[in-house]
């Protein structure tokens, strides 16, 4: 958890910090891998001068030329460099050496310094050697004639002097390519972001509308120019509008939904005050008048269970209604459609011979997956309707054919016809077609909400076509 302390929670922070990471690392490689190759290079050109210098002490070297200790004269390197030094190791005659001064005279070496090259062999190759009071050098040694070894040595302050420079120079110019990386890559970043923080702010718009209740209405939208299906935020910002448009449908259902539940409230509060009215006004005429008519105290009685069974279907209907909706109230088994129509059509005829019925069915059963029961209603309201809302001497005709997978039937009459202006609503609950039919049935207008709650129960369809002289209903249901 201590490491995440250093890492930015924004993706901004995030991207300008691996940003500069990036650039710092590019840095580093660069620095370390110039000053390498640059260390090496220059290591290279002075082991070629210490050869040089090796050869020409290996030429300047004669073997009877010895100090008054015998040992072999050192050669004159006034030649060499400032800070060169030759070490002379003559075995048992012992060891001397000199070195260039600044000035460009000799001086004798001390015998620590001698000391710390007298290990330097002749098939060593070339190595670098600190020389206590002196500094580091590149060495190399070589056998002379008479036995003796020559170790030439080469200063490497000048290297070291131009390394260090240059490790100083790339530090400052990598901290300046940082602190520009930072500058830039926050420019930048923010720039490449903007996008995805207007598509933020849209969401934010969002989340501060009242979504609780009501009608909501159209909500923001990421705008066009940020839906490009070809760039990240894009693709984001199409998402979200899609997102939204899924949210405004589902919260117009939602809305819609509610107001049809305090329609439907309104409405069933209003189709029961009827019949309630009645029963109570009736009830209270037996309780304050003392009928001694037998014949009226029938009349008032049966009036009151006319409107209680009024009531009663109602009920029934709408309760139907709701576990219809829930899902509910649908035994399925393997039902003949055919012999259902036919029934419901022979029962039609017996009820309501003002009317003439006619029908087009097969001769065999058609068999599908079925609630019998919810069918045989769907199809008598479809019946009752054709013959409650025409006038007397229509002809209601019923149709059934099989269409592939689907079942078709169909109830068509040549009566007037429904209102244009209520055929979009024609299937909602309480929706009659007083206005352009005949009522005779006294329903309360939920025979059409029912057909088409007991079709989609079956996972079917109910539509209507209706024009002045002709009205059909077609119900698609699966086989």
């Amino acid at each position: 958890m201590a490491s995440r302390r250093f890492v930015p929670n924004s993706l901004t922070g995030r991207l300008i910090a691996t940003v500069v990471a990036f650039v710092a690392i590019v840095s580093v490689l660069i620095a370390l891998t110039t000053t390498v190759v640059l260390r090496s290079y220059l290591l290279n050109r002075l082991d070629d001068e210490v050869d040089r210098s090796l050869g020409r002490a290996q030429t300047a070297i004669r073997g009877d030329a010895r100090d008054r200790d015998g040992v072999i004269a050192p050669p004159n390197p006034r030649g060499n460099a400032e800070g060169s030094i030759v070490v002379i190791i003559d075995g048992p005659n012992g060891s001397r050496g000199t070195t260039v001064t600044r000035a460009g005279n000799l001086r004798t070496l001390d015998t620590t310094a001698v000391a710390a090259l007298a290990d330097v062999e002749p098939r060593d190759s070339t190595r670098t050697v600190d020389v206590p009071g002196y500094g580091s050098f590149r060495v190399a040694a070589v056998s002379t004639r008479t036995g003796g070894v020559v170790v030439q040595g080469l200063p490497t302050k000048d290297v070291d002097d131009t390394i260090r420079t240059l490790i100083i120079w790339e530090l400052v110019l990598a901290g300046l390519g940082i602190a520009a990386a930072a500058v830039a890559g926050r420019s930048l970043v923010r720039r490449q972001l903007e996008p995805l923080h207007q598509v933020a702010a849209t969401a934010h718009e969002v989340t501060t509308l009242d979504l609780a209740s009501g009608a909501v209405g159209e909500t923001s939208r990421v705008p066009a120019s940020l839906t490009d299906p070809s760039t990240e935020v894009g693709q984001v910002g199409e998402a979200l509008n899609q997102l939204l448009g899924h949210v405004e449908e589902a919260l117009g259902a939602r809305h819609e939904s509610e107001q049809q539940a305090r329609q439907f409230l309104a409405d069933a509060s209003h189709e029961l005050r009827t019949p309630l009215s009645t029963i109570k006004g009736y009830t209270e005429l037996v309780r304050r008048v003392q009928m001694t008519d037998s014949d009226e105290l029938s009349r008032v009685l049966g009036k009151v269970e006319s409107e209680a069974g009024r009531m009663t279907r109602l009920v029934e209907d709408m309760f139907l209604l709701a576990r219809l909706d829930a899902g509910r109230d649908v035994q399925r088994s393997s039902v003949d459609l055919a012999r259902v129509v036919r029934d419901a059509v022979q029962d039609a005829a017996v009820v309501d011979p003002e009317r003439r019925w006619t029908s087009d069915l097969p001769d065999g059963p058609i068999m599908i997956d079925g609630d019998e029961q919810r069918l045989h209603q769907l199809i008598t309201n479809l019946l009752r309707n054709g013959s409650g809302h025409t006038p007397t001497g229509t002809t209601v005709h019923t149709g059934l054919a099989v269409d592939g997978a689907m079942v078709i039937l169909t109830v068509s009459d040549n009566g007037p016809g429904i209102d244009p202006g209520l055929v979009p609503t024609i299937f909602d609950r309480f929706t009659r077609g007083d206005s352009s039919r005949t009522r005779a049935s006294g329903g309360a207008g939920l025979g059409t909400s029912l057909i088409r709650a007991i079709a989609h129960a079956h996972g079917g369809s109910v539509t209507v076509a209706s024009e002045p002289g002709s009205t059909r209903f077609t119900v698609t249901l699966p086989r």
